[in-house]
């Protein structure tokens, strides 16, 4: 191949292509982006490795390109199911797999009210209260979410186990971790979180006016 008066071949002509979108990865800021511009590269760089039967070179991103690939899908269906739940179902169970999982027993305190807050929950079995609300926690909910948007992740209720269960734990660290990742992620969570907070003082507006009317009543 030649290029003005250079010629190269087209295992260095691959090779310099893979090595532009290589070092485009380090540009970027966030994931998705970065997983797309790696995939290019390592498709250049194998083409490097047979046109230049530079076999290792070959093997080597043989083996990244199913890598890359598996990670960007993972991520992409992730920000998918985030959407989902902020569009409709307000379930979380789509964090399941970054989660640690934990046994409570009747009686034990998760947390407190003023406590500083690093996880949440994700409630498997058991049953759970928020008894500053007078709110249960069944299978399948989450809590303890609030904490991450709250002035100086302070705790804004304390979290009960009033049933012997097990929950999924996230830390904050983790969940930082996903954001940063992926903005799209960030933001559909923070819909998610912005709704379920709706939620949760509509339900103890409810709780209030069926508590002034009885009042009423007497």
């Amino acid at each position: 191949m030649q290029i003005g008066s250079l010629h190269i071949g087209w295992g260095e002509f691959f090779a310099v292509i893979g090595a532009i979108f290589y070092v485009a990865t380090y540009a970027m800021q966030t994931m998705v982006p970065l997983r797309i511009a790696g995939i290019v590269s390592t498709i250049f760089f194998i083409l490097y490795g047979y046109y230049a039967k530079s076999y290792p070179t070959l093997f080597m991103y043989l083996f990244l390109l199913p890598l890359n690939v598996v990670r960007l899908r993972q991520m992409l269906v992730l920000v998918k199911k985030v959407k989902v739940s902020a569009s409709g179902d307000l379930s979380m169970a789509w964090l399941k797999p970054f989660m640690t999982r934990r046994q409570y027993f009747r009686g034990d305190l998760l947390f407190q009210k003023g406590d500083v807050a690093d996880e949440m929950y994700y409630t498997v079995t058991g049953k759970f209260l928020l008894p500053e609300l007078g709110i249960e926690i069944a299978p399948g909910q989450l809590v303890g979410e609030m904490g991450l948007l709250a002035p100086e992740n302070r705790r804004t209720a304390s979290l009960e186990c009033v049933a012997d269960g097990e929950v999924l734990t996230l830390s904050y660290e983790k969940l930082r971790e996903l954001y940063f990742q992926n903005p799209q992620f960030g933001f559909y969570f923070l819909k998610l979180t912005s709704e379920r907070l709706l939620q949760n003082i509509s339900r103890l507006e409810e709780k209030l006016a069926e508590k002034a009317a009885l009042q009423g009543a007497h």
